[in-house]
């Protein structure tokens, strides 16, 4: 789903960086909270529940806090140097330290602020882990503690033993009940990430081989440049496709066709290289991709892939199996070409079937950029330059004619 554009002042506020965005609005929803908590507080002033100089320092407390940590949300510069786990449990204990400091001065109000702490806790639930959870929380439990003991052993008239067990009681039910939910929603994240990981890849790679499909490698295409550090800023592209495949399911079984598909799979995945393509063009056909390569560094990779394939023993799937493959290869000079270098590869390959199978075709584009109007037909159509048998023993490189 696509997400509207941010607007001016969204952008002055949260900034441009997806994590910026979140950390700001995050921060500013803070500095919000702590904004109503100092009306509230200061109603109390006007009441006479609390003391209007502790009342001020509290306020000064909370209100800088929450302005620091809009501020540093909300920098870019800090975006890349302050992970969000360590904001957060920054912005945790700052909060804790302000509600049992509130905690000791708002008098007979008092066990309201404990629902604060729920509050703070709750926001810790979804962003870290359940381990983290549980350490802020025996945190906030630790500091509220003190606070009550202090109170009481210097202020038994007003914060009596027994009310104060009474609020710890309260508080323990809360946050126990708040740190059981974070291990319930924590394994529903991990639940949900894992299907979201599976999702992913089921959308972006063929079941059976574990290779890139076609839209995932048109998609990583887009995402990057064609050329890059290697020779020129040309690109290899071959469509190969198993010979008699057909037959080899008919004969054999569909077990027999997919095991021979994965062990091709193999054989191309372990003589490409990390940035090198290589997918699951459909059936029985893959794509090869070469980024920064010629036709002929891409043909060598074919023939050390027929090497593999030779050297990797079908006696298991049938004694008499062999495995050989037709390829048609072009060359791609920018992303605009790639549609067309994908048809002259398809062209290229119907040629080496038609000259016999178990060979690799070349294919190039037939100069004719005189008439705009037949661009994209002259790019379509193809003349193979060479005819390259995989086999030289039993079948001999013809040109064309």
């Amino acid at each position: 789903m696509s997400h509207a554009p941010a607007t001016r002042a969204e952008r002055l506020l949260f900034g441009d960086h997806p994590v910026q965005q979140m950390r700001a609005r995050m921060s500013l929803m803070a500095l919000a909270i702590y904004l109503a908590f100092a009306v509230v507080q200061h109603t109390e002033v006007l009441m006479g529940l609390i003391d209007p100089d502790a009342s001020r320092r509290l306020t000064t407390f909370n209100l800088a806090g929450g302005l620091m940590f809009y501020i540093i949300a909300r920098s870019r510069f800090m975006v890349e140097r302050v992970r969000s786990i360590t904001l957060t449990i920054c912005q945790q204990l700052w909060a804790q330290v302000a509600i049992a400091t509130s905690y000791a001065i708002t008098g007979p109000a008092r066990g309201a602020v404990l629902l604060i702490m729920l509050l703070v806790m709750m926001y810790s639930v979804f962003v870290l882990r359940p381990r983290l959870t549980m350490m802020l929380t025996a945190s906030a439990v630790t500091m509220v503690v003190l606070v009550m003991g202090w109170k009481t052993w210097t202020d038994p008239v007003h914060y009596p033993i027994n009310v104060e067990l009474a609020h710890l009681t309260l508080l323990l039910v809360v946050l126990g009940g708040s740190a059981a939910m974070s291990v319930q929603i924590a394994r529903l994240r991990s639940r949900l990430q894992d299907q979201l990981t599976r999702n992913q890849i089921l959308a972006t790679r063929d079941e059976l081989t574990g290779l890139l499909n076609r839209r995932a490698v048109l998609d990583q295409l887009k995402q990057r440049p064609v050329g890059g550090s290697r020779q020129g800023d040309s690109m290899a592209i071959a469509l190969v496709d198993l010979d008699h495949f057909k037959r080899t399911n008919d004969t054999l079984g569909h077990a027999a066709g997919d095991e021979v598909l994965r062990r091709f799979a193999h054989a191309a995945g372990a003589e490409i290289r990390e940035d090198d393509l290589l997918a699951r063009w459909g059936g029985e056909e893959f794509l090869i991709a070469l980024p920064g390569t010629h036709p002929e560094t891409l043909e060598a990779t074919l023939m050390r892939i027929r090497d593999r394939l030779n050297g990797d023993a079908m006696a298991d799937i049938a004694p008499t199996l062999r495995v050989t493959f037709s390829a048609g290869v072009s060359d791609c000079d920018d992303l605009a070409d790639f549609e067309s270098a994908i048809a002259r590869a398809d062209a290229a390959l119907y040629d080496a079937k038609h000259y016999g199978r178990d060979r690799i075709c070349r294919a190039t584009p037939i100069a004719s950029d005189e008439d705009a109007d037949d661009r994209e037909t002259a790019d379509a159509a193809t003349q193979t330059a060479t005819v390259i048998p995989l086999h030289p023993k039993r079948a001999q490189v013809a040109d064309t004619p």
